[in-house]
């Protein structure tokens, strides 16, 4: 009888991690950058970023514990770290709990939890589609 190859293990959190850094670029808490930064795919933020970022239409989320003194557009945004300037969300900007935004705001839709921090004037309409 042929002896049957061994299943793969499952999966590690970490594996899970690396896997999740591998389909986003990622910021990782010990880099600082200045200049500008433009992906063609989601991006992850956990340092510190001076400058402009433009993600598209994709997802921008700024981690607990970041800073970004920029200019943000992106599809999505999630912020639960500090964000200082203009943040423009084509679709939708989340606040969590820990986030903060001194600046102003252009967003289809804004989501902001208990605990967030707004600063600045908030226009929920200009990143509308305009009916033609």
């Amino acid at each position: 009888m042929a002896s049957e190859p061994n299943p793969r293990p499952a999966a590690s959190a970490a594996d899970a991690n690396l896997l999740e850094r591998r389909m986003t670029a990622w910021v990782g808490k010990s880099l600082k950058i200045q200049g500008h930064i433009v992906s063609e795919e989601d991006l992850t933020i956990d340092g510190d970023v001076e400058g402009t970022i433009v993600v598209g239409d994709h997802t921008l989320t700024v981690g607990p514990g970041a800073t970004v003194k920029a200019d943000l557009t992106a599809r999505t945004i999630t912020v639960d770290g500090t964000v200082i300037g203009k943040v423009r969300a084509h679709e939708r900007l989340v606040l969590g709990a820990t986030g903060s935004v001194i600046g102003e705001i252009v967003a289809a839709r804004l989501r902001m939890a208990d605990g967030a921090v707004v600063e600045g004037p908030v226009d929920t309409a200009g990143a509308r589609p305009r009916p033609e």
